[in-house]
This record gives C-alpha cells, sequence and structure tokens, in this order.
C-alpha cells in the first residue's frame, strides 16, 4: 500500500523498496544508542509530545482549597534531509536493467541518523531538551591520560562504582569517542590481550564508537527513546531532470534516571599526535 507521503509519485514500488532497504542500511552503521537503549514505538507522524516525570502539586497555603498539579510534556522534534535522484538514472534501471545509483538515499539516510545521534548524545538545548551526555544530572568522572595503559579499565571501573553506589548496577554500556575506543585495540604489554578484551567483561550491553567527546558509561535504566515515525523516505516533486525525495523521523529520547549515566571526561590530546598508534617500548622488543 503506498502512503500519502509518496503520493503522487510516479516511482514504482521497487524504487521504494530499494530506497528503503538502502535507507535502513546506510542508517544502522552509524547508530549506536539504539542497540542500548529501550525503544517504544513507532507511535506515528502524530505524535508532538510526550509526558514526562511526575505530576507536579502547586502548593497552597489554604489547606481547605483543592489541589492544582500540572504534567509536563516535551516536544517530539522532526529530522529531515533532502536529495534527489535522477530521473535518467531511475528509468535506465527499471527500463534497461542498468544498476541504480542510491548514494543519494544512503547519504541522506547517514545525515538524518548523526543528527539523531547528536540530538540523543547531546539534547538540544533551543527547544529544551537534555541529552545523555548533557543533564545536569547525570554523574560526572573525571578521567586520566588514556595513553597509560591502565588507566582506560580504571576509569570504567570508577565509573561503574558510582552508577554501582547509587543503585544502577547494569548491565552497562560504554560510549567513546573514536581515538579513545581505537586505542582500546591496543595490547598490554607482554601479553596477546587488548584493553577492548578486559572492559567487555564488564560493559555486556556493548562499546560503541560515537560521536562524542570523552566517553559515557551508561545504564540502560537512564531513559526510553520514544519513536514516533521511523525513517521514512517521501516525495516531493519533480522537475523533469530529478525526483526531489526527502527523508525524515520523528523521535524524542525520555530521560527517567538521570543519574544512571557517568560521563568521563579522559584526557586526549595524545591521540592528536598518533602516539595511541604506537606500540609500548616492551611490546616494540
Amino acid at each position: 500500500m503506498t502512503s500519502s507521503d509518496r503520493l503522487p509519485s510516479p516511482l514504482p514500488p521497487e524504487i521504494w523498496d530499494a530506497l528503503d532497504a538502502a535507507a535502513v542500511e546506510a542508517a544502522r552503521a552509524r547508530l549506536t544508542v539504539r542497540r542500548f537503549l529501550d525503544i517504544e514505538g513507532p507511535f506515528g507522524l502524530g505524535l508532538t509530545a510526550i509526558e514526562v516525570g511526575d505530576d507536579s502539586p502547586l502548593p497552597d497555603p489554604d489547606p481547605d482549597a483543592a489541589d492544582l498539579a500540572l504534567g509536563h510534556a516535551v516536544g517530539v522534534p522532526i529530522i529531515r534531509r533532502s536529495f534527489a535522484l535522477s530521473t535518467r538514472r531511475v528509468a535506465a534501471y527499471l527500463e534497461n536493467n542498468q544498476p541504480l545509483d542510491l548514494s543519494p538515499v544512503e547519504d541522506a539516510a547517514e545525515a538524518v541518523a548523526d543528527r539523531e545521534e547528536d540530538l540523543i548524545y547531546h539534547g538540544q538545548p533551543a527547544f529544551n531538551l537534555a541529552g545523555l551526555l548533557t543533564h545536569p544530572e547525570r554523574q560526572r568522572l573525571a578521567g586520566g591520560d588514556w595513553q597509560d595503559l591502565s588507566r582506560a579499565l580504571d576509569d570504567v571501573l570508577a565509573a561503574a562504582t558510582k552508577l554501582d553506589d547509587a543503585g544502577f548496577r547494569g548491565p552497562y554500556a560504554l560510549a567513546l569517542a573514536p581515538p579513545l575506543y581505537n586505542g582500546l585495540f591496543r595490547l598490554y604489554p607482554g601479553s596477546d590481550v587488548q584493553q577492548l578484551d578486559h572492559l567487555k567483561s564488564l560493559c555486556t550491553s556493548g562499546i560503541y564508537k560515537a560521536p562524542i567527546e570523552g566517553g559515557a558509561l551508561i545504564d540502560p535504566r537512564v531513559g526510553v527513546l520514544i519513536v514516533g515515525q521511523d525513517l521514512r523516505t517521501g516525495y516531493a516533486s519533480q522537475d523533469g531532470i530529478h525526483y526531489r525525495l526527502f527523508m525524515t523521523e520523528t523521535l524524542v529520547l525520555r530521560i527517567d534516571d538521570p543519574a544512571a549515566v557517568c560521563t568521563i571526561s579522559a584526557t586526549g590530546d595524545f591521540l592528536k599526535r598518533g602516539d595511541l598508534l604506537k606500540k609500548p617500548e616492551s611490546v616494540r622488543k
């Protein structure tokens, strides 16, 4: 069945199937939060806001007065990216079985996925939305220099202790800036054991290379990802040369327990020098 966002599209179902498959594959490769947080939905494009927290009563000095309480709601943002397909290339695919260039839809899906990741990790102050790494009630750890092979494990263990003391006993997910993540593939001196191997036994919900600075240890009870409309491609128009298309999704992070996140401000100046790629002296010998 053709949905309203694909009418009055001249594109046949097989093109839409190809676009959908390419978009999902491209987006999946960029998304990390969806791998360790619970997801509710999709509830449809009409989901514009969600309730968060409990109803808050308004104090009244009159003991005989009726109570007045108010709930809290946050809006559900739309993420959108436009792209175009060549009408001639689509015709060549349909009429002559030539390859169809799907790079425009892949680029659009990656852009939407990147914006989703940024929204969930960092929030959007203009919309009064906090992120996993920006909520004021999150826990924090001043990490050390991860060039030291023992420091990464020590910092993550310290973050786990903070979460455990607060009642969040895992399973834990670990999100790391790309240089910090890549550094986990170093070997401990005199062994074939990587730092990553040690951390996997603690971070059983996964270790992810994420578009962030530093790192964060996360108990999934921190919140839920609420999806209105999941990743979707729609038709806008054509100008004789291109089919004008767009990709949208609507979602928001509902933070239930911000203390279930501990951010780690590991130092990383050494990473910019490329020292991370060098083996420790004891390993090179």
